[in-house]
């Protein structure tokens, strides 16, 4: 099966922000493009601004002069239905509702040939269900484009329960021809990226919650020590809080209220309020004109500790020792080599992540995950109300004297960059268990999708197979409420390798 001919009509439906980008990577790739909304007028003011856009490519010299008067001849709003016929596909774009979407979907039918893909770029609600209400199920699929279409490469092709490998084949090659990077997905609650991202904003919030840190010091710790292109509050500030919050909503009610999606009540606080983000001008911050962005919690400089004794190799963190050396500071090898932590001169030790707290020892700060010691800026550090203040000042002038920035946080569980990385590689496993979607498309969904430094799995094999599933364990032990009980996928995930000689 191959993609759609170049000459083949493709229609869009509903011409808001989505659907005049969805149009216009049709109409660039060489298709002729018919456009419709229902409301009056509308179609043909798309099409002026598709026009404009196409206008700024050739200004930016990425159109060429001749290939925008081709486009813009093959571009046609249409008043009407019926003046979708012929078209051999009809990509809908229009308010996020089952009923209306359904209907539209029903009303096509009787316009189209039974040939003509059908596809929805819903981004939360079940292509099944859509699906189910046509007469022929078979040819509809689900094309999720992201925002802003025409500059992000992913597309996700959703498979509902009744679609045709034939279709869903021909929707994912005519992406491809569209100069897109497609993947494939069974219809499950916000498929793969909006699925699997659901931890990225649920564990910033929690923390939030918790009051280990304040917005900004965990977008800092998250872009600056996790490699993310941007924290979850500025993202969602940027997303927008009603938007962010009723995807949320929807995968967590679509999963039968499961807790591992539970919404956060800070955010229904938020929306509640009306501060939505960059949009309302306030949201976690504030966005209106002269506004001062709040600075993330920065230690004041300490003396860094003249030696630290390696117990163990530091697991993930074990580049953390060739950077000690290199800053001046001598490196002692304890006699056991058990563990993965340091000790530091005044006796207490410094101990990687790994879902306990501080609380629960005599004299131990915590440090975060990092993407990449050696290139992080800074660093999260967190302890106890009784750990000693020489531990926290050694530890802390440890890391700066590695050039990081280091704040410190609250006592909580997993930190920030641990927790949430475990949790995406969780859900990621189970994702790929359950016949979702393949590991190298959930990876490539989430780098191209959400713009993560890694993917889940990428990300794994890095930490080991086992790391995911160890630090929730312990999360799990400390707070038994269900959200960080790793899945029985993650589980069986950690317990595989490559090969396995050993026998019951």
């Amino acid at each position: 099966m191959t993609a759609l001919d170049l000459s083949s009509p493709v229609a869009v439906v509903g011409t808001g922000t989505m659907g005049q980008g969805i149009a216009q990577v049709a109409l660039v790739a060489g298709h002729p493009v018919r456009l419709y909304d229902a409301a009056p007028g509308l179609a043909r003011k798309a099409a002026d601004a598709i026009g404009s856009r196409l206008d700024r490519l050739v200004e930016k010299e990425r159109l060429a002069a001749d290939e925008r008067d081709a486009a813009r001849a093959r571009l046609t709003p249409v008043d009407d239905l019926s003046g979708l016929a012929g078209c051999s596909l009809v990509v809908e774009a229009v308010v996020e509702r089952l009923d209306v979407k359904q209907e539209l979907f029903r009303a096509l039918e009787d316009v189209v040939a039974d040939d003509c893909l059908l596809a929805t770029n819903t981004s939360s609600l079940s292509v099944t269900a859509i699906g189910g209400a046509l007469r022929v199920p078979g040819r509809f699929v689900g094309l999720h484009f992201f925002n802003p279409a025409p500059l992000l490469p992913l597309v996700e092709v959703v498979s509902g329960f009744a679609t045709d490998f034939g279709a869903a084949t021909r929707a994912y090659e005519t992406a491809r021809a569209w100069g897109k990077t497609p993947v494939a997905c069974a219809d499950t609650p916000g498929f793969i990226v909006n699925r699997v991202a659901r931890p990225f904003y649920a564990e910033a919030f929690a923390v939030y919650e918790a009051q280990g840190a304040d917005p900004a010091t965990v977008d800092a710790v998250l872009r600056e020590s996790g490699g993310f292109r941007m924290g979850a509050f500025e993202l969602t500030d940027l997303i927008g809080q009603d938007v962010n919050e009723s995807v949320t909503q929807s995968v967590w009610q679509a999963f039968f209220q499961d807790v591992r999606f539970r919404p956060s009540l800070a955010q229904r606080r938020l929306v509640e309020s009306g501060r939505l983000g960059r949009k309302t001008g306030h949201g976690w911050y504030d966005h209106r004109e002269g506004a001062e962005r709040p600075e993330p919690h920065t230690a004041e400089p300490a003396e860094p500790p003249a030696y630290v004794v390696a117990e163990g190799d530091l697991g993930p963190a074990a580049e953390l020792l060739d950077l000690i050396r290199e800053a001046g500071i001598e490196v002692r090898e304890a006699e056991e080599d058990e563990g993965t932590r340091l000790a530091l001169p005044s006796g207490g030790q410094l101990v990687l992540a790994d879902g306990q707290l501080s609380a629960e020892f005599a004299d131990v700060v915590y440090f975060d995950l990092a993407l990449d010691y050696r290139r992080a800026t800074r660093i999260a550090l967190s302890h106890a109300g009784h750990t000693s203040a020489e531990t926290v000042a050694q530890a802390t002038g440890l890391f700066q004297a590695l050039g990081k920035k280091v704040s410190v946080i609250g006592d909580v569980p997993g930190m920030i960059v641990a927790r949430t990385v475990a949790r995406i590689i969780d859900l990621a496993v189970e994702t790929v268990a359950q016949g979702v979607a393949t590991e190298e498309d959930v990876d490539t969904a989430m780098r191209l999708g959400v713009n993560y430094p890694l993917g889940p799995f990428e990300w794994s094999r890095r930490l080991g197979r086992g790391w995911a599933g160890a630090l929730l364990d312990e999360m799990h032990e400390v707070d038994p409420c269900g959200r960080y009980a790793p899945s029985l996928a993650l589980y069986r995930y950690a317990c595989a390798t490559d090969q396995r000689e050993d026998t019951p």
